[in-house]
């Protein structure tokens, strides 16, 4: 990874913040999406884009708060930010796509960021939704007050849909900076961990350490063999009804929209891989996303044929939905978000 500062000039020049009640506009944006072999070197000689070559960024890498895991990764050096959400074990260059969209986002004058959460890599054990929500608070905020951010975009992969959904139910100020939010592969963990052997007794005991009040203390190792997991995000992540159970086939149309419903008030957009691997083989995966749409009041549907979970087998169609998707309900410019 090449954490060389970007040469990228930014798109326009700003004296104020949000909190000034000024938003500076953008002038214009770029043509069409162009996809091709050479899309990512642009040439041996260019380097002037986010991706120098295969598997190389250049951009800013940058601290957004006090802990020693708050940093975060930029490409692009613009006022608009899609902000990249990960999974469980996830943190820099998490999936095939990034790379690519990296490019397309930096042709349309958009920063693509990886930030990394108190959750990443091993993390996750030890963390919730809670707490990510936190950080990614204080991300929005460094845009905000630092960058004369314009608005954001949140993108979240896996159990980073969840963050997704957990942030903007918590109305924190600077939510109000999310203009629309994209769920890519917005899966069960509670229906997938269901599928593994340990995990009815792993719940058990889970629950009566919670009982306790051992909540914060780690399950036994063969709980979760990638991490350290405490007794609370184990039962979060695989007990009905935990706060990670947002999008389980077998909830009621009641249950999703008391867990989705809030969404309504954002722009969203749902990627369905109809061959996760994670989906167990006995969810209607047409059903279940046309479901979790309507919970979350009409949420665009898009369903990737043949998608793995993380769209590696189908990366040109994922990044094409992204930047559709980005260009029409993203920050238009002069636009003031807090009104």
């Amino acid at each position: 990874m090449n954490l060389s500062s970007s040469s990228s000039a930014s798109s326009s020049s700003s004296t104020g913040s949000w909190f000034s009640g000024v938003v500076r506009g953008r002038s214009d944006r770029s043509g069409s999406v162009k996809m091709g072999s050479d899309s990512v070197s642009g040439g041996s000689g260019d380097f002037s884009g986010s991706v120098v070559r295969k598997n190389q960024f250049r951009g800013v890498l940058f601290k957004y708060g006090p802990k020693p895991i708050q940093v975060a990764f930029k490409t692009g050096d613009y006022r608009q930010q899609v902000i990249f959400i990960g999974g469980l074990t996830d943190g820099f260059l998490a999936t095939d796509y990034l790379e690519p969209l990296a490019i397309a986002l930096d042709k349309e004058k958009w920063s693509l960021v990886q930030p990394l959460l108190s959750s990443s890599y091993s993390g996750y054990g030890t963390s919730s939704l809670q707490q990510d929500a936190m950080e990614l608070d204080q991300l929005i905020s460094h845009f905000i007050n630092k960058e004369d951010s314009e608005g954001v975009v949140l993108l979240g992969h896996s159990t980073g849909c969840q963050d997704i959904v957990h942030y903007m139910r918590t109305n924190a100020a600077c939510s109000r900076a999310v203009r629309a939010a994209i769920l890519q592969a917005p899966v069960s963990d509670r229906e997938y961990r269901a599928t593994l052997p340990e995990t009815a007794a792993m719940i058990d005991l889970a629950s009566t350490m919670i009982s306790e009040g051992r909540g914060l203390e780690l399950l036994p190792s063969e709980a979760d063999p990638g991490a350290p997991i405490t007794a609370y995000r184990y039962h979060s992540l695989c007990a009905y009804n935990g706060d990670d159970d947002l999008f389980s086939s077998d909830l009621t149309d009641d249950q999703l929209r008391l867990r989705l419903g809030h969404m309504a008030n954002t722009p969203c957009q749902v990627m369905y891989s109809m061959a996760d691997e994670y989906v167990p083989d006995y969810v209607d995966k047409k059903a279940l996303v046309q479901r979790l749409c309507k919970a979350m009041g009409g949420a665009e549907k898009v369903e990737i044929e043949y998608g793995n979970h993380s769209l590696s087998n189908r990366v040109d169609e994922a990044v094409h939905a992204i930047i559709d998707f980005v260009k029409r309900e993203g920050p238009k410019g002069w636009d003031d978000p807090w009104h």
